[in-house]
């Protein structure tokens, strides 16, 4: 432990480097790890912003009679959404008494505690996508507004999105808001099935795989129930089939539930849906992979009023919704 002491300053960055990427590689990434989020690294000098839009066609052909022209294909552009970068940091030192008086086990835990917060504020901000997801907006924990629409500017979860080629409209949030049941599940399912259009406002279909909750312990024992027990759970014998024994990926996001500053927020702990990682509908860019460097590059970095050796820990992404397809959400909490 002793050597710490002596541990020249270049030395001792090489070893921050190295504690601050263990910590970094313990964070739990449980929204990039769902299925639910498209993750994009982006290249330096590409400029601060991405834009994503689609484009669609009709999906059926249409009759010819002979010697009649062919039908023309239809095209439409779908809704777009920018996506536009921002950056997250702080700084935080090793003091000078940390460094000379026996403190290794507190410099190393100080280091890998702050590899985790770049990912651990990623991971915040997606799931406040879920969270937030039937506003249009939240006021982040520094005040910043959050927009949180898709491309036809609605919320996320809505009851009526629009399409860029078509009057219908769509919805995909569940009426009256059930808590995670047999019956609820059969009503996202149907929603799904009767909410699913292209562009052209023709029926679309998509998978869905995935069923996401939150950790809250009844709704993790309900959602296991359906999906891992051998027997149907509302059979009056053993022996009936559960259909929905594995149907779905079970995916728990433990931040749902929170508030803007990462506070529990019991309102939202009845929060469940279905989603597809085919579509993966929140699209994440990483303009600046979480990392740490010294104050100074140069070896300018002793606090001269303190003695202490400064480093800045930062990260920059960027996080959008541009499509509601691939994602359904119920509060749970009976809600018109």
């Amino acid at each position: 432990m002793a050597e710490l002491a002596t541990t020249s300053y270049s030395d001792f960055v090489s070893l921050e480097k190295i504690m601050f990427e263990k910590g970094a590689e313990m964070a739990k990434n449980y929204m990039m790890e769902s299925g639910i989020v498209n993750v994009m690294q982006i290249d330096e000098n590409s400029g601060n912003t991405r834009k994503f839009t689609g484009m669609d066609t009709n999906q059926y052909l249409t009759y010819k009679g002979e010697d009649e022209q062919a039908a023309r294909a239809t095209f439409v552009q779908d809704y777009s959404k920018t996506m536009t970068s921002y950056r997250v940091a702080e700084n935080f030192s090793i003091s000078y008494e940390m460094r000379t008086q026996n403190k290794y086990p507190e410099v190393m835990s100080k280091i890998m505690n702050e590899g985790k917060k770049g990912y651990n504020t990623m991971d915040l901000d997606l799931s406040h996508r879920i969270t937030f997801a039937a506003s249009t907006s939240y006021t982040a924990k520094d005040g910043r507004t959050i927009a949180t629409t898709t491309g036809d500017g609605f919320a996320f979860a809505y009851t009526a999105h629009t399409l860029n080629g078509s009057s219908t409209t769509f919805r995909n949030i569940l009426a009256n808001n059930p808590q995670l049941s047999k019956g609820a599940l059969e009503a996202m399912e149907r929603m799904i099935n009767e909410n699913t259009y292209s562009p052209l406002g023709e029926k679309a279909v998509v998978e869905y795989d995935i069923l996401w909750i939150n950790n809250d312990p009844v709704l993790v024992n309900t959602a296991r129930e359906y999906l891992y027990s051998t027997a149907d759970v509302e059979g009056a014998h053993a022996g009936i089939t559960n259909v929905y024994k594995n149907k779905y990926n079970l995916v728990i996001l433990p931040k749902v539930a929170t508030d803007a500053a990462g506070a529990n927020d019991t309102t939202k702990r009845a929060y469940w849906g279905l989603a597809s990682s085919q579509m993966k509908p929140i699209f994440l860019g990483i303009w600046e992979a979480p990392h740490s460097e010294p104050a100074n590059a140069n070896g300018n970095s002793e606090d001269v009023q303190t003695d202490a050796w400064e480093f800045r820990n930062r990260a920059g992404y960027g996080i959008v919704t541009p499509s509601p397809l691939g994602f359904c959400l119920s509060k749970g909490d009976a809600s018109s």
